[in-house]
C-alpha cells in the first residue's frame, strides 16, 4: 500500500477510503499486504483527480463506477450492432 500511496502522491488513508467505498478491493499478498492492479491504480488516480477538484470521495468513487458501468454498456452496444449488420452464414 505504501508504495501505490507514493505512485499516487496519496496517503495510504486515502487508498483505504476507495477501498471502504467499494471502488475497488485489492488482493492481499500472503503477508496480508495490499495490492494493487494497474487498473486498480488508474481508477485511484482518477478518484484523486476529482477529489482535488473538490468532488467528495464517496461522490468520486460513484462517477467513476458509473463511467465504468456506461463504457462496457457502449462497448456491448457497439458489439452487438456489428452483430446484427453482420450477413447471415451463408450454410443456414
Amino acid at each position: 500500500m505504501g508504495r501505490a500511496a507514493d505512485i499516487l502522491d496519496v496517503t495510504p488513508a486515502f487508498l483505504r477510503g476507495l477501498d471502504a467505498a467499494k471502488l475497488f478491493v485489492p488482493q492481499r499478498s500472503a503477508g496480508g499486504h495490499r495490492r494493487y492492479s494497474r487498473y486498480q491504480l488508474r481508477l485511484a488516480q482518477r478518484a484523486r483527480d476529482l477529489v482535488d477538484q473538490g468532488t467528495p470521495l464517496e461522490a468520486a468513487c460513484r462517477i467513476i463506477i458509473l463511467e465504468d458501468q456506461l463504457a462496457e454498456a457502449m462497448r456491448i452496444n457497439t458489439e452487438l450492432r456489428g452483430r446484427s449488420q453482420r450477413p447471415p452464414d451463408a450454410g443456414t
